[in-house]
């Protein structure tokens, strides 16, 4: 019986497994595509020319994967996730080949934005795709699987980057996406099961793609803006009047959708404002970085691509390390002004010294630098997910999320091409001044800026001075970072410190961490909190406390006995004894002892079921279940919710009796 049991159990998680690491494996793509170009575009600009034009690399992949998060969630609640994971798999392929192939850097570029658009989709749906194949039960623990994924990938992108970069070529960077993202769509395509409940959808397309007009015009005019186009120039006029234009249109458009994407009365909340403008420099801090400091190790300091990566890590580690134990501090105190406050501080510091960084600066004090940028970087992000969770009533729980983590992906947007602005026009002065002082052959000026490499092949004298000047284009992109830095700082002591909720007390990982689309419902939020809270009370003798509060005398083995067939009705001794992991012969005491209490009964087959007295014994025990839970949530008031009572209604029948809590008393 027991081997029969292990191996039905094993053909079950070996499935599970199977679709779990496809969905994982499309994550890790999408995600290692934000950060894995950053180390290998300075040896892309060489090859491909126009260093001007470098920030858009970055800028078109997190713009487009931004902007279509929404849709790729709703069309599949609509649709079937399973087609639309299918069909972001492939356009994400399709535009990792197309990058591979580019010849220029506007062609890079396009093909940046069509690969975003797959990558979107990857991680949104990879999500969502968990919840239909995993038990309720199980969700926390797989989801959090994603949460380690995003933080690994952030952590690793630039070292991998790197890596490909000197080992085989900068292709590579974008072609290693093409057997393994082919591996996860056959996966996906033969094991995942398409069979899903869908949800119609009042799809909000018009205010989806006038704020999507809306950014891509304000990152255009703060790129273009002072480098290609003086300030005054019509080309940048009319890119402020048309994102004026826009702005205006989604703000009438949200106002008439009946599932707008980013409802205008979020506005009207200190809170999300304070949250949003302040992850937005977060994501300008640490895209802004993430693209030039690789530049400056290459190109100034001469590093080969890997170890620009490696000495990324201490940013990168520092990042991780205080986003987890800032979110575990305040799970534990429900304090969290400090950290934004602080962090804020700590980011502008972290900039500034940056700004001091020259051709001769050691790689201790480089990573110590880092390290502090780091460290402020990770000490606000789990933070704001938090404080807007807990400013919104639960209608906006799932809107507000993904809105606080839209403004950070839209800040790592401007931030590199505010950043690729500065450094352009930094540089173009800095070498127009240089050629009044040092002779150089006609036309060196315009491919140093094209083609960093070209420095190398110069004259040492020559060479020092050019880097000189990159240097300090470079530091001045740090430089003007560090206001606005200061700018959230002041504005984080406007955060509300608010009271907080029990089901929002902390972020996942995934939804804090890096450059991560968020795409969730307001009851998908609260549900999967207090599955976390469930999960954790479960664990501390649950059974033998259920009963106590039921007022029944009854070991924890037999109380679970009784509430799984409360709850899932007549079943089969053998049933039973699969679900909890036993054989038969252990949970024969339970049975025997509950038949001699008249609550439960044999009846044909081997099968069991509940008396009369059994029925009103189990009806109080998932009755004082629903009371455990309801308290849980009783801060979101659910009587006011008819999406909330029917969760408490329905939940109890979810988490009475799983195999994952059978207690452990012999």
């Amino acid at each position: 019986m027991e081997a029969r049991q292990s191996r039905r159990n094993a053909r079950h998680t070996e499935g599970l497994g199977f679709v779990i690491g496809a969905l994982m494996l499309g994550m890790l793509l999408a995600a290692l595509d934000q950060t894995i170009v950053s180390t290998a575009l300075p040896t892309i600009v060489s090859d491909l020319g126009g260093l001007e034009e470098l920030s858009w690399a970055v800028t078109a992949y997190i713009l487009s994967s931004t902007v279509s998060t929404p849709l790729w969630g709703k069309l599949g609640d609509q649709y079937g996730r399973k087609k639309l994971f299918q069909a972001a798999i492939v356009v994400f392929l399709v535009g990792s080949a197309l990058c591979g192939l580019s010849r220029n850097m506007g062609e890079l570029i396009g093909f940046r934005a069509l690969q975003g658009l797959g990558g979107g989709g990857l991680m949104v749906l990879a999500q969502a795709i968990v919840g239909d194949v995993v038990p309720v039960r199980e969700r926390g623990r797989y989801q959090g699987f994603f949460g380690a994924v995003f933080a690994v990938s952030s952590v690793a992108g630039p070292l991998l980057g790197g890596l490909f970069v000197d080992h085989l070529s900068w292709h590579w960077v974008f072609y290693v996406n093409l057997p393994v993202g082919a591996l996860a769509l056959a996966v996906v395509s033969s094991v995942l099961p398409s069979g899903v409940e869908r949800t119609r959808h009042a799809i909000d397309y018009l205010g989806m793609a006038f704020l999507g007009g809306a950014t891509t015009c304000l990152v255009l005019m703060t790129t273009w803006g002072g480098t290609a186009y003086r300030w005054d120039d019509p080309v940048i006029l009319g890119l402020a009047a048309a994102a004026a234009v826009l702005l205006a249109l989604w703000w009438r458009a949200e106002k008439r959708a009946a599932e707008p994407v980013l409802p205008p009365r979020l506005f009207g909340l200190r809170a999300f404002n304070v949250a949003s403008l302040v992850g937005f420099v977060v994501g300008f801090a640490m895209f802004g970085s993430l693209t030039y400091m690789p530049l400056f190790l290459q190109v100034v300091q001469g590093v080969s691509p890997t170890l620009s990566g490696i000495h990324l890590l201490p940013m990168m580690g520092g990042m991780l390390v205080t986003s987890i134990a800032s979110g575990q501090i305040i799970s534990r105190t429900g304090r969290y002004k400090a950290f934004p406050v602080l962090g804020t501080a700590i980011t502008a510091l972290g900039l500034f010294l940056l700004s001091s960084v020259h051709a001769d600066v050691s790689a201790l004090r480089l990573s110590v630098f880092l390290l502090v940028l780091g460290v402020g970087i990770g000490l606000v992000m789990q933070v704001l997910v938090i404080v807007v969770q807990n400013s919104v009533g639960f209608d906006d729980l799932g809107v507000a999320t993904s809105g606080a983590t839209f403004f950070r992906l839209i800040g790592g947007s401007f931030g590199v091409a505010v950043a690729g602005s500065i450094f352009t026009s930094r540089l173009t002065g800095d070498l127009e001044r240089l050629s009044r002082t040092v002779r150089v052959p006609p036309g060196l000026e315009r491919a140093v800026q094209s083609d960093p490499t070209a420095i190398r092949r110069l004259p040492p004298e020559t060479a020092t001075a050019f880097l000189a000047a990159y240097s300090d284009a470079i530091a001045h992109v740090f430089l003007y970072g560090a206001p606005v830095a200061l700018v959230a700082f002041v504005a984080a002591w406007l955060l509300p410190e608010v009271p907080l909720r029990e089901t929002t007390k902390e972020a996942d990982l995934g939804e804090c961490y890096g450059a991560v689309p968020t795409e969730r419902s307001s009851l998908a939020q609260v549900e999967r909190g207090l599955w976390r809270l469930a999960e954790a009370d479960m664990r501390r003798d649950y059974y033998r406390r259920l009963g106590d509060l039921s007022g029944v005398d009854l070991p924890p083995g037999a109380v679970w006995l009784l509430a799984r067939l409360g709850t899932r009705g007549r079943q089969s001794g053998a049933e039973l004894a699969e679900r909890a992991g036993v054989t038969v012969e252990r949970g024969r005491p339970y049975v025997d002892l509950l038949v001699a209490r008249g609550l439960i009964r044999r009846v044909g087959d081997g099968a069991l079921e509940l008396t009369p007295a059994g029925e009103q014994v189990a009806d109080r025990l998932v009755a004082e279940a629903r009371e455990g839970l309801g308290r849980l949530i009783r801060d979101w008031n659910p009587q006011e919710h008819p999406k909330l009572r029917e969760l408490l209604h329905r939940l109890p029948g979810e988490l009475l009796g799983s195999p994952a809590d059978r207690p452990r008393d012999g």
